[in-house]
């Protein structure tokens, strides 16, 4: 063994082939980390390029399922990939996602500024003309709506299920 590997301290954390972090622990269905071993959700695929009309379908698919955490990642990887002039709008439904997550988790503060961040997002995106008002069928202006309403809810101290509190994206 050279010396250089015997001084390195022990990374106890999951890392990828270039040594970024990756927690390869199982999660559940609001991306909590699970012990290793335990059945968990399966997660995402990261990075994976999706024409926008598929991304819109399988978010929504999974917000249905109550795995808005996993949502949140189809929508992230939208948002990395997609044209430079729509990822405020892919990035605001991630915020809407996570915001969700939170506020099925019992984070009615982090959950309600999140559901508000992602509303304002998508809001102004959908404000620089009529033809973003509804892009790949999202009614933006009810997405935005459900937001609001769902982070006052929250803040009201309302238990959130995830599954049944999910948006409509297509109206």
């Amino acid at each position: 063994m050279d010396s250089s590997s015997s001084n390195r301290p022990v990374d106890p954390r999951d890392r990828d082939d270039e040594g970024r972090a990756r927690n390869a622990r199982p999660r559940d269905g609001l991306g909590r980390p699970l012990p290793y071993g335990a059945d968990g959700v399966a997660r995402q695929p990261e990075g994976v390029v999706r024409p926008p009309e598929r991304t819109v379908a399988e978010a929504q698919r999974l917000l249905d399922e109550g795995k808005p955490f996993h949502a949140h990642e189809v929508f992230e990887d939208a948002w990395k990939s997609g044209p430079p002039d729509e990822r405020e709008l892919w990035r605001g439904l991630a915020q809407l996602a996570v915001g969700l997550t939170h506020a099925a988790r019992g984070n009615a503060v982090g959950g309600a500024r999140l559901l508000r961040r992602g509303a304002g997002a998508v809001t102004e995106w959908a404000g620089s003309g009529p033809a973003r008002q509804r892009p790949y069928g999202m009614d933006l202006g009810g997405v935005a709506r459900w937001a609001r309403g769902l982070a006052g809810d929250v803040e009201g101290g309302e238990t959130v299920d995830a599954g049944a509190r999910a948006p409509r994206l297509r109206g």
